[in-house]
């Protein structure tokens, strides 16, 4: 468990981590449970619980870095049902979070076939050739047939230094798309923040690629009265701050000024600009300046070189990208109703409310 800076993130050593022995640094504490008087995953059960949380914000000391000194941590009270009902309760619950973990495992799989997807159409451009582009070829044969590897004809482009499809064009990020840099409401106008009426999402470094709820809600004022714009569903946002990540709005929601939006067009949706914005991530660091908080500017993400393909190849693509993106979002949002039944159940069956039958 970590008991400095984010204090309280907790993690299980058990028999599904594939490593006989951890090590973790000094900011973080390792808590063994007391055989046969404490089950190991109720503790991490009780870890992650409102009630651990609540007491830890008394017990916090620090104020640039928050700590939750050892010394302290001795005095958080733990609820003890029978070594068996914990055994229950920790069944229950691990149930839960094997779905959880399952479906993570999927979405890491769809989400590695759209990388590869994408990559094989266009940055290998072993699309499948059209019916146009075969005949334009002079050879009907080869429609559906890769295009590079069946010898598709390639011009040089100097804005990308490399050759590209014919009949393919070249812009930018900016060009293209609607794009915009966040911001944030006044924190000393309460009538900013509430009624919280707008999502807000304070950082960009979503752990998920699809964002489902948000950080912050601020009201429909604090919108109008700050930088921030409300970006739709399907808006693909960037964090440009420290490490840079990319994720997909699963929902409506504006941002602050650390997170860059990308508003997908009619034709150019989510599905191909997440994996382009991923494969341009690497080189995007190394446009970072500043020694505190490196970052990039909302400029250098727009001035980003981008390939676009033809009106038929696009479509195609898209047919077979979007129903894989579909179906992670899916997983995305069965796993956060999870979530919200086990943090339910979890005090209602330590609290003895609801029984195990």
């Amino acid at each position: 468990m970590t008991t400095r800076g984010t204090v309280g993130n907790s993690a299980f050593y058990g028999e599904s981590v594939p490593y006989d022995n951890i090590r973790i640094n000094s900011g973080m504490v390792i808590l063994r449970a007391v055989k046969e008087e404490l089950d190991p995953y109720f503790l991490y059960c009780f870890l992650r619980s409102e009630m651990f949380e609540k007491q830890t914000r008394s017990l916090e000391s620090g104020s640039a870095q928050p700590q939750l000194p050892i010394a302290n941590l001795r005095n958080v009270a733990i609820p003890l049902p029978s070594f068996t009902k914990q055994r229950e309760i920790a069944k229950v619950l691990s149930s839960i979070d094997v779905q959880i973990e399952l479906n993570n495992q999927i979405n890491e799989e769809l989400e590695g076939m759209a990388k590869l997807l994408y990559d094989y159409w266009f940055v290998q451009f072993d699309f499948p050739i059209t019916a146009d582009q075969a005949a334009a070829m002079d050879a009907p044969e080869l429609e559906g047939k890769p295009y590079h590897s069946s010898g598709g004809k390639r011009v040089y482009n100097k804005m990308l230094k490399r050759e590209m499809p014919e009949g393919w064009k070249c812009s930018t990020i900016g060009k293209t798309f609607k794009t915009h840099l966040g911001g944030t409401p006044s924190k000393a106008r309460h009538e900013y923040w509430s009624p919280g009426e707008v999502n807000w999402l304070s950082s960009g470094e979503n752990p998920n690629l699809f964002v489902l709820a948000p950080d912050e809600r601020i009201s429909e004022l604090g919108l109008q009265s700050s930088p921030a714009k409300l970006l739709p569903a399907g808006s693909v946002i960037i964090s440009i701050v420290r490490h840079l990540r990319a994720s997909v709005l699963g929902v409506k929601a504006a941002t602050n000024q650390s997170v860059v939006g990308i508003v997908e067009t009619e034709s150019l949706k989510h599905c191909f600009v997440y994996p382009y914005l991923i494969r341009e991530i690497p080189r995007l660091v190394k446009l970072r300046t500043g020694a505190q908080q490196p970052h990039i500017n909302k400029g250098v993400l727009d001035e980003s070189p981008l390939v676009i393909p033809d009106e038929t190849t696009l479509r195609n693509y898209t047919r077979q990208a979007a129903p894989l993106f579909a179906q992670i979002e899916n997983c995305t949002k069965q796993n956060q109703q999870l979530i919200e039944l086990r943090d339910w159940l979890l005090p209602m069956l330590m609290n003895g409310q609801i029984t195990i039958g």
